[in-house]
């Protein structure tokens, strides 16, 4: 069982890495057998194909920060601040750009992304604003995040004349907005 679940893991691996490179649609099974040294047939026993292979390549951990501490007009900040360092942080999360890009073709992607802001960001929005019209600041928060991410790190919409402290502060404004001040 040991070698199974060592080859698994060596298959995920593998698919983060040509996922991330290639995006889903130029990424072939094959490819992400031979980058794992297997036979291609291990991808459909242990995953099914690729699509399932692809959702559990990219199950992402946004690692949102507890912010219930926090005064609450710094939260917006806070939050902004956590997401530049996350786009711009470890090797993984070039998962994140991976799925912003895939999701705009592959409808896997775009369920991945709904699951993990879904099970995420929801909760900790309940933690610092409450219940109050919950659904709706989640996905007004999204709507900035994944719009921020798109523009930045999937089409490089230069920001080279705003620095990055601007770009925090004037996206916590908004995000602070939406979590906590009245919706119309």
């Amino acid at each position: 069982m040991r070698n199974a679940e060592a080859t698994r893991e060596r298959l995920v691996q593998a698919a983060r890495r040509i996922f991330s490179e290639r995006g889903y649609e130029r990424t072939t099974v094959r490819d992400i057998a031979a980058q794992a040294e297997v036979n291609p047939a291990l991808i459909n026993r242990y995953f099914g194909g690729k699509e399932q292979l692809f959702a559990e390549a990219v199950s992402v951990d946004l690692a949102l920060p507890d912010l219930s501490g926090l005064e609450s007009g710094r939260i917006g900040p806070a939050l902004a601040a956590h997401f530049f360092r996350r786009w711009e942080g470890a090797e993984h999360d070039d998962l994140l750009r991976t799925l912003i890009r895939t999701a705009a073709t592959n409808p896997e992607a775009a369920v991945r992304i709904r699951e993990i802001l879904g099970r995420q960001v929801a909760p900790m929005i309940s933690r610092v604003a409450g219940s109050e019209r919950l659904a709706e600041r989640a996905y007004l928060v999204a709507t900035q995040i994944l719009g921020l991410a798109y523009a930045r790190y999937v089409i490089n919409l230069s920001d080279d004349d705003i620095a990055r402290d601007t770009l925090v502060a004037a996206i916590g404004e908004t995000l602070q907005r939406y979590l906590t001040a009245p919706l119309p």
